[in-house]
């Protein structure tokens, strides 16, 4: 029998948290006609219908910072409390990326120790921009030292970019905008060198690390041009090798096996991007995987990134 998935790429929803983002102008979340549902009893069936062990959920985009750092500060409490409960109810199935209300950085440095040491928050989930500041941007290197100093793994996810009312050009962001997102966040962290900087950091980058994939020689020719403002080219592999990914999306028949060819494939990992992706999606992307799976020179990619998942997590 195949190794069980670990779902790193999960995300819940409850009907306060929607009315929070809601009363905030969220009303369509980037761009996308509405919410969808979730319930744990739903999640349970998809994760049992797939062969999904765990899933580590997340809130998505929109986050929970929505201007006014107090009222983000209660809504990132009462997030990671119920997320904290619903793994108490079910530890076997489920654990939690925590919430947090950056770009406040004491602030938000404070409730992921909270989550990381009194709720037992598997990670932190962030998202590529918090109120326009990018995870790039050198204020926020206090909050993500902080991280790698702890060796926590912390889930990236994409958001709406700043403007993006001209750049999406009335499509949903999530199509475009989320790839150029995660790429522009990952590769200022790459560019800079912070990521070599912190080794202890573990960092996991959505949908087969967006345009990662095709960007990073690009990536090292603009290090060596620009030996005041990047670092070297060697740095930018090193922060790169420090990376995981997730093959959330449509991995096949094309975008994974790029990732592969860039990074290898110890540091892959299996994302559903359920309750956002809908369950005849998400058993589409599992059956591409099934069937399109370079199997005879990478092996069962199950049980690959299941392994991958346990040494992620100091379990194997």
């Amino acid at each position: 029998m195949s190794a069980p998935l670990v779902d790193v790429h999960a995300h819940f929803l409850t009907p306060w948290y929607v009315d929070a983002a809601e009363a905030a102008g969220h009303r369509f979340p980037d761009g996308m006609p509405a919410y969808p549902s979730w319930t744990p009893d739903d999640h349970l069936r998809l994760m049992d219908e797939h062969g999904i062990g765990r899933s580590v959920l997340s809130i998505s985009s929109p986050g929970v910072s929505f201007g006014d750092v107090a009222a983000s500060v209660q809504l990132c409490r009462r997030v990671n409390d119920h997320a904290a409960e619903l793994v108490a109810r079910r530890p076997d199935r489920f654990g939690f990326f925590a919430s947090v209300p950056l770009p406040a950085v004491d602030e938000a440095l404070e409730e992921a120790g909270r989550a990381l040491d009194d709720l037992g928050a598997a990670g932190v989930v962030i998202t590529t921009n918090a109120g326009g500041r990018y995870l790039g941007d050198p204020a926020l290197d206090p909050f993500l030292a902080e991280l790698g100093r702890r060796g926590a793994v912390v889930f990236v996810h994409p958001t709406s970019p700043v403007g993006w009312e001209c750049a999406a050009l009335g499509f949903p962001q999530p199509m475009v905008e989320f790839f150029a997102e995660t790429t522009r966040s990952v590769s200022a962290l790459l560019i800079r060198g912070f990521l070599a900087d912190h080794p202890g950091l573990r960092m996991i980058v959505p949908h087969c690390g967006a345009s990662l994939p095709v960007l990073i020689d690009r990536l090292r020719l603009f290090a060596s041009l620009l030996p005041a403002v990047s670092a070297e080219p060697a740095t930018v592999d090193e922060g790169l090798e420090r990376l995981w990914f997730d093959l959330a999306g449509t991995p096949m028949p094309v975008h994974a096996d790029t990732l592969v060819d860039q990074v290898g494939t110890s540091r892959l990992l299996y994302g559903s991007d359920f309750c956002w992706t809908p369950p005849h999606l998400v058993a589409a992307q599992v059956d591409s995987l099934d069937k399109g799976w370079r199997a005879a020179e990478h092996g069962p990619w199950r049980e690959l990134v299941a392994a991958n998942a346990a040494r992620l997590w100091g379990r194997a």
